[in-house]
């Protein structure tokens, strides 16, 4: 049974779904000797309706680069190849970056497939990829968060990124206000973001203890022609909303007073500058609103504006 997508056709033809199944994926684990780890957060796509609607959602092509995190067995890669794009596959496991090399060594030798043994967070995005690109991964979900700040916060970002997160963390980065947090706040200052679709832990081999989803992130230049913020003013904004989900479940009026070098009379006095009732809990601010008190509340104390 085959371990990756069937390739496909024409460009515009529609692919077809993987011959992909637990017990092919379990099976492939055992006549390799392998089994996942836990610790480095393993679970293999299992399910080639999920598999097949990823591949839909990226869409990879000739000529189109793509960075693939923790390729796994390489069915992702696979379907990704299939597509004609450039992968560039980052694995931590040397176990499976041996494996992927083995398996996939024709599209290594031709320069379809680059692969990469070692911890995404380690490496240098501009050596490693060239611009434009895309990320295309089921994400490790004990990096999710680091995983977002590299790409969202680093240049080069890429143009879209199409993850495979917890259901949890995907409904957190995604979230309106009234339910925002850090996270939110950070990834939708940076990216517009929205959930493709849910995926139960039943599609994975082994089964995780918690739901998944599939989101599409595709970066914001905040810093572009008519910046939101001067880079100065979004050091200052990350200390400001830090400070503020500190306490979340406090008023802004008291917490702003607490966690930041500002007087009671100086907090109030940008929420009364930014017509934010002081009264509302940090939760409950969107991220055009974090921007505005910060700008309200002007140079720290300290003289740093951080």
């Amino acid at each position: 049974m085959s371990e990756s997508p069937a390739p496909s056709g024409a460009a515009s033809s529609p692919r077809r779904a993987p011959r992909l199944d637990p017990l092919a994926v379990r099976r492939q684990l055992r006549d390799e000797g392998l089994r996942a780890r836990h610790s480095l957060s393993q679970n293999f796509l299992a399910d080639p309706d999920v598999l097949q609607s990823i591949l839909d959602l990226a869409a990879p092509e000739p000529g189109r680069r793509v960075l693939e995190v923790g390729p796994g067995l390489g069915i992702l890669t696979g379907g990704l190849l299939d597509g004609g794009a450039s992968v560039t596959a980052v694995e931590l496991d040397r176990r499976l970056a041996e494996r992927l090399s083995r398996v996939r060594a024709e599209m290594i030798e031709s320069g379809g497939l680059r692969l990469v043994q070692g911890d995404i967070l380690d490496q240098k995005i501009p050596g490693l990829m060239e611009p434009p690109y895309e990320v295309v991964a089921n994400v490790p979900y004990h990096i999710t968060s680091p995983l977002l700040h590299r790409f969202l916060s680093v240049a080069p970002r890429p143009e879209r990124l199409v993850l495979m997160l917890q259901r949890e963390v995907a409904e957190r980065i995604s979230a309106a206000p009234g339910d925002m947090s850090y996270l939110s706040v950070f990834v939708q200052f940076h990216a517009a973001v929205r959930i493709a679709f849910n995926v139960s832990r039943d599609a994975f081999e082994p089964a995780p203890e918690v739901e998944s989803a599939v989101v599409e992130i595709v970066p914001l230049d905040p810093m572009g022609e008519n910046p939101r913020l001067s880079h100065s003013d979004e050091d200052g904004l990350w200390r400001v909303v830090q400070a503020g989900f500190r306490e979340r479940r406090k008023k802004l009026h008291n917490v702003l007073a607490r966690q930041l070098p500002l007087t009671g009379a100086q907090a109030q006095a940008a929420l009364d500058a930014t017509g934010i009732d002081g009264n509302r809990r940090p939760q409950t601010l969107s991220v055009d609103e974090w921007m505005a008190l910060r700008i309200a509340i002007g140079p720290m104390p300290d003289g740093t504006g951080r």
